[in-house]
């Protein structure tokens, strides 16, 4: 199921490069980094979890200043 899940999130991330200027590719990167996330701590990989935390933080903030 974790591997499904990583699977969806690398797919959604794809999708979501071709969408960046728009929000929802930002919508689509924060959904992607999330599913990745739970694959990323499942394998223990805690420096990719990190790193998906801080991006999921810049997205985020992102998707807010372009929303308003």
């Amino acid at each position: 199921m974790i591997e499904l899940i990583g699977w969806i999130g690398a797919v959604t991330m794809v999708g979501a490069s071709f969408k960046m200027s728009e929000p929802l590719g930002l919508k689509m990167a924060i959904v992607g980094l999330s599913l990745l996330s739970i694959q990323a701590y499942d394998t223990e990989t805690y420096n990719l979890l990190a790193l998906n935390i801080c991006s999921i933080i810049g997205f985020t903030n992102s998707l807010i200043r372009k929303e308003k």
